[in-house]
């Protein structure tokens, strides 16, 4: 198993619980000294693990990750897509539009570059593509507009491929996280391009999904080769009523994320 993000929040959780089973991972990320402490945890559960320090904004480098798996293991059966970076505030305040092709790169082509080296090696195994999106790859979200532009990029992309995928036996499980314990908020990308740090918004008690959590609805999910996973009641009921009443989606949202600030 890859799981790319993996020196932190949801990735580093999948990575120790997926150790329990003594599993075979290799743990991708920036932070080469992170993700040593994450194999430590890991290994001392019984994996077998391999660290790639890997930037997914750099295609060479998405090839040598998927490459160095093979390498060390000899084949492929999962691959978690979950490295992302997150932006935040209203559109008519960035004053560094890099910001959009920053984010676009980490989520969205970093994602289509591991699973284009990956997926012969998936093929051959019958393996499994996972996608950790967020829910606002399902609807429009108030200054989110560079990474909700990822996130729905991501959800076509890999809803696309599934159906190309049919009959080859690789799974490909897209999964919409709510709020979720991590640090993606503060290394969010601010309108002048500079992370948010501890001035990001903050959450209400009983908003934000335990990260343990999370990853245990993400990996049953995958197990189950289910085609996607909305997290969340309150996204399960958007995702429907955005169907039958998308204004009043809308306004959910932007009580949502005023609530928060």
């Amino acid at each position: 198993m890859c799981i790319t993000g993996a020196s932190s929040g949801i990735g580093a959780e999948l990575a120790r619980q997926c150790a329990m089973q003594r599993s075979r991972l290799v743990l991708a990320a920036r932070d080469a000294e992170r993700l040593e402490a994450v194999a430590a945890d890991c290994r001392a559960q019984g994996a077998h693990v391999l660290v790639v320090k890997t930037d997914v904004a750099v295609e060479a480098d998405c090839k040598a990750l998927i490459d160095a798996t093979i390498a060390q293991f000899g084949r492929l059966d999962m691959l978690i897509n979950n490295a992302g970076l997150g932006a935040s505030g209203l559109f008519r305040d960035i004053t560094d539009l890099s910001v959009f092709e920053r984010v676009m790169r980490v989520n969205f082509l970093g994602s289509v570059w591991c699973t284009s080296y990956a997926l012969p090696h998936l093929e051959a195994s019958r393996g499994r593509l996972v996608a950790v999106s967020s829910l606002t790859g399902l609807a429009g979200v108030p200054k989110r507009t560079a990474y909700g532009a990822t996130k729905h990029a991501m959800a076509g992309f890999f809803d696309s491929l599934r159906i190309e995928l049919d009959g080859t036996g690789v799974g490909v499980t897209v999964v919409y996280p709510g709020f979720v314990f991590s640090e993606i908020n503060r290394h969010a990308l601010s309108p002048d391009g500079t992370p948010w740090g501890d001035r990001g918004y903050k959450r209400r008690p009983g908003e934000t999904m335990p990260t343990d959590e999370c990853c245990r609805l993400i990996l049953h999910a995958a197990a189950r080769r289910d085609r996607d996973l909305v997290m969340t009641w309150r996204g399960k009921l958007g995702r429907l009523l955005k169907l039958i009443a998308p204004s009043l989606v809308d306004r959910l949202a932007k009580r949502a994320i005023d609530g928060k600030q």
